[in-house]
């Protein structure tokens, strides 16, 4: 990650002299903290929707005083929070996409399905929705609609049925029954083969829970606007959902949309962005032996080539074409 990000944040100065970068997925700091350390003249704008991971990252990084700003907003509110610190553009923006090592380790959050916790999965504490609430209210389509789109799950319809069918008896507060009731839904089958049978479910409903994807869908335009000629955005995904919409921006960034044929570019329509990443890079051997967590994440990373065309955002269409 440093190295796709590095080129952007040592283009005035070596050691990042003058280069800011917007962390938007601080958590508990470990990424903020790599970089300050690599480049000393380095500036991080953190930005988290958890007070409790700012409150970590704060004292974390506490050593770098100035050098680092913490902002509680979801990430998609990059742009409203780069004009808050008082500049126009930013060099580098890092998103680490999905739940933070932090929250899955502090079990009563309850992202974690090893251990019994009550159903809470927010990230930000202040919002009202739980998972709890979702299993314990949503009718049959909804719960199963829920479980498809965002677990990709096969069993969504049985597994809702379920649901509905064990709440009338005691509502759902705690990981562990649920956890019991996935073990009993999902075919023998499928539980050898499929990895864990909670996994896609805990995934649907923390997607569900805290609006993952209309965030992201948020997100990348916000800061491929609020970025600089030169700067890079590079984005850490760990599940298709998450990776398609990231390689579906990227995709409509870089697009040319002068009609075929044509010898030169008309004015407005050559890209603004250009691929750092052709396809997704994964974690290496080493790393993902050092990092099992690291695994199944996907990076892509773009650069911005030139600046918005005068008359204002546009450069891309939705149909993907050149994407890797």
């Amino acid at each position: 990650m440093f190295a796709l990000l590095e080129p952007a944040l040592t283009r005035r100065s070596p050691d990042g002299g003058g280069a800011v970068l917007v962390d938007g997925t601080l958590g508990a700091g470990g990424h903020t903290e790599y970089f300050l350390e690599r480049l000393a003249g380095l500036h991080v704008v953190g930005i988290d929707r958890d007070t409790s991971a700012i409150g970590i990252a704060s004292e974390r990084l506490q050593r770098f005083g100035d050098r680092v700003e913490f902002h509680h907003n979801r990430y998609d509110e990059i742009e409203s929070v780069v004009a808050a610190t008082g500049r126009d553009e930013v060099d580098g923006v890092l998103l680490d996409l999905g739940v933070s090592s932090m929250q899955l380790d502090r079990a009563e959050r309850g992202f974690a399905y090893a251990v019994d916790a009550p159903l809470d999965m927010r990230m930000n504490p202040d919002d009202e929705l739980t998972a709890a609430d979702v299993l314990n209210t949503y009718d049959h389509g909804s719960l199963a609609r829920v479980l498809s789109e965002y677990g990709e799950e096969r069993f969504a319809g049985k597994i809702a049925s379920a649901v509905i069918r064990e709440r009338a008896k005691e509502p759902f507060t705690t990981s562990g029954r649920l956890v019991e009731l996935l073990y009993a839904t999902i075919p023998a089958a499928t539980r050898r083969t499929g990895g864990h049978p909670a996994k896609r479910t805990f995934q649907a409903l923390r997607i569900e829970v805290n609006h993952e994807l209309d965030s992201l869908r948020g997100v990348i335009p916000a800061a491929l606007e609020v970025l600089a000629v030169g700067g890079r955005v590079a984005v850490m995904s760990y599940q298709s959902l998450e990776d398609r919409i990231v390689k579906r921006d990227f995709a409509r960034a870089v697009e040319n949309t002068t009609p075929a044929g044509l010898p030169v570019d008309l004015p407005g329509t050559a890209p603004r962005f250009s691929l750092v990443t052709r396809g997704a890079e994964q974690a290496d051997a080493a790393e993902r032996a050092a990092n099992p967590r690291s695994a199944p994440v996907r990076i892509r990373a773009i650069e911005r080539i030139a600046p918005n065309h005068p008359a204002g955002r546009g450069g891309g269409t939705a149909d993907g074409r050149g994407a890797q």
